[in-house]
């Protein structure tokens, strides 16, 4: 594959050796790299019954197939490993400029094993591969100990750095990995896996050209996507427009489709614009799940997207990026913080923090995010996690002495901020618990009913009851509880159909339909899992997938710069083979798919009183057994069958 290095670096943590290995052409031919690569190596190199906290375990750092060709929206790197917090397979996805710091110090992914006995951190660059001494940044914040780390390193290029905060150090396993001074690869624990292995940061300074078939081919498909993204100037104040189509799209019975339009609202206002939508359409779960829009009203006046975007000093891009949803903000004033400035909440965080916390105070929920980017932990599992904490104690399972003192009630900014802060740094026996996520904690204490996760993971800002594809990715995903992996909304904006001979062609898409289980339903719900896979497979991000095929041109970027001439059914089968082979790592760790369910409050049991999700209920363990049955899976077991692994070849895969 002409856009891939063919190369990756494994590193043993206990013995202090690293060597480069070589990847036969084949694997990229069935995986691609990112995502696909992880899973190829991971499932072949963790054993079976692997500690996820233990020397067997791998933690993969890879970068996409299209990353450094010039292809737009390809700029994210993934990290995987079989996660602490579910015993899945456990992946996260993020943005900023890693990614293309893998390739240029001439590998598509680093993998690390083994168990260092001190603090360490990985220098890489042209010449040098070696593991350095991190004892002098363990301990320090993740936004701190960067930018020692780039002072420190900074020679011909300024590097760029990986890296776990304290919540990663300390083994909270609803930790991730932090870049760009608090962006996070937050998902599945990965951090509480690099802490483990005593991995402080992975700093890379290469400078190596990353490799392109035909870079004048991929340059005109990126100058025909960039003259489709408009930039409208929205005049402050239009953002309550916003909950007004929210609300509409909440009483259409239809899903309307085509993703187009969001790359405008993302380059104005980023992903908080999508909060007042979510309010009033029903997509954003309200007071732990179990409210409705009439409850959180006050919200769309305190976390008004306009209020935010005029505290911002400046936007910033990811790699490759011609949107900038990401910025600085200006947050003087603010009573919780001493530092002036934090990045642009992300809309997860601010729903987490905002309705579903019942919380309207915006400056809490700005120190927050700080104090999660800082530590290094998933906003979303703390968000869930704090939300069960309020409704266990409102329902008198936790008492004052248990909470250490905190007095936790539905929008109680100072006691929000001060869980989430004991969270972050394990104090106190409370705060230690919850740093472990929703399950265990409701397993020690209780109140399993209010605790919302899917197979040990909290899901993503994004109701299940009003997108029932969601649903089914949140319960049937290898990495369970995400929510990128498709919705009815996002499949309507792909135009699927174009590309692939077998998917559905989109419609505007009925909501009594959607919750009817039916083939039709599990051949979406197959589609985009093997376009999702793709995507992380090529290092694309979720908004270039949300423009369409017609516009996003992810087969003709990968054609042209791998140099191949493969159709959409081709590497749709790719996306099939990588998600397949996700599912035989679980298999292969006793991981048995049917155990892992949505709770029965976001299935709608019992039924939301008012709002555009009343009386919605859903019949998810049917549909997900037609999502099995779509991709060759056992539909009772959702056990790979053995003439599908034979006709993915991946049998022969596994032998390479």
């Amino acid at each position: 594959m002409k856009s891939c290095t063919g190369k990756i670096l494994c590193v043993d943590l206990t013995n202090k050796t690293s060597k480069v290995e070589t990847i036969p052409e084949k694997v990229y031919e069935a995986v691609l790299s990112g995502k696909g690569l992880a899973a190829w190596y991971l499932y072949n190199n963790i054993p079976a019954g692997a500690d996820p906290l233990g020397e067997d375990n791998i933690l993969a750092f890879v970068s996409g197939a299209l990353t450094g060709t010039g292809a737009l929206l390809c700029g994210r790197w993934t990290v995987a490993c079989k996660s602490p917090l579910t015993g899945t397979w456990g992946d996260a996805n993020c943005g900023g400029i890693f990614s293309p710091a893998i390739k240029q110090c001439g590998y598509d992914g680093i993998f690390f094993s083994g168990i260092s006995e001190t603090p360490v951190y990985l220098y890489c660059d042209d010449n040098t591969v070696e593991l350095r001494d991190a004892s002098p940044y363990w301990g320090l914040d993740a936004v701190e100990a960067e930018k020692r780390l780039k002072a420190e390193c900074s020679g011909k290029k300024r590097p760029s750095v990986a890296l776990i905060g304290t919540a990663g150090e300390k083994l909270s396993l609803i930790s991730g990995i932090v870049n760009e001074g608090g962006r996070i690869a937050a998902r599945s624990g990965v951090g509480a896996v690099m802490g483990s292995k005593r991995l402080k940061a992975v700093v890379l300074a290469g400078t190596q050209p990353m490799p392109c078939a035909d870079k004048a081919g991929v340059e005109a498909l990126s100058q025909e996507l960039g003259s489709k993204i408009v930039r409208l100037l929205f005049p402050s104040g239009t953002a309550p427009v916003l909950s007004f189509g929210g609300a509409a799209i909440g009483k259409l019975p239809v899903i309307p489709i085509g993703g187009m339009f969001i790359s405008t609202l993302f380059r104005h206002w980023g992903t908080p614009s999508n909060e007042p939508m979510a309010i009033t359409s029903g997509d954003g779960p309200i007071k732990n799940w179990a409210g409705t829009p009439k409850d959180t009203l006050g919200a769309l006046v305190a976390l008004n997207p306009d209020k935010i975007n005029r505290m911002e000093e400046r936007k910033y891009h990811c790699y490759a990026c011609p949107l900038g949803c990401g910025g600085m903000l200006n947050v003087k004033g603010n009573p919780f913080m001493e530092d002036g400035h934090s990045h642009k909440p992300e809309y997860e965080t601010i729903n987490c923090f905002g309705p579903l916390l019942l919380n309207n105070d915006l400056d809490s929920i700005l120190y927050i995010n700080e104090l999660l980017n800082r530590g290094g932990m998933d906003s979303i599992s703390a968000g869930n996690t704090v939300a069960w904490a309020i409704e266990a104690f409102e329902n008198g399972i936790l008492t004052l002495a248990q909470t250490d003192g905190l007095e936790l009630s539905w929008g109680n900014k100072e006691a929000i901020v001060e869980l989430v802060r004991r969270m972050v740094e394990r104090e106190g026996v409370f705060g230690n618990d919850l740093a472990d996520g929703v399950k265990r904690a409701s397993m020690k204490y209780g109140g399993a009913e209010f605790a919302m996760h899917v197979g040990g993971q909290e899901p993503g800002m994004h109701d299940s009851r009003n997108d029932p594809q969601l649903a089914v990715h949140y319960a049937a995903d290898p990495a369970p509880g995400k929510h990128t992996i498709g919705m009815t909304v996002q499949y309507g904006a792909l135009d699927l159909s174009d590309i692939c001979s077998w998917a559905p062609k989109a419609t505007l898409h009925s909501k009594k339909k959607a919750l009817i289980p039916n083939e039709e339903n599990a051949l979406i719900s197959k589609a985009n899992s093997c376009y999702s896979m793709l995507t992380d497979g090529a290092g694309g991000c979720y908004y270039g997938e949300m423009m369409g095929t017609r516009n996003w041109k992810l087969i003709e970027y990968l054609n042209a710069a791998a140099g191949w001439n493969y159709d959409g059914d081709y590497y749709m089968e790719i996306g099939e083979r990588i998600q397949t082979l996700r599912q035989m790592f679980n298999i292969k760790h006793g991981i048995e798919p049917k155990d892992i369910k949505l709770p029965l409050r976001m299935q709608g049991y019992p039924p939301l009183p008012d709002g555009p999700l009343k009386g919605v209920q859903l019949r998810n363990e049917e549909q997900v057994s037609l999502h099995w049955k779509a991709f060759g899976w056992d539909e009772k077991t959702g056990h790979p069958l053995p003439e599908t692994i034979e006709r993915l070849g991946i049998g022969e895969l596994l032998e390479l």
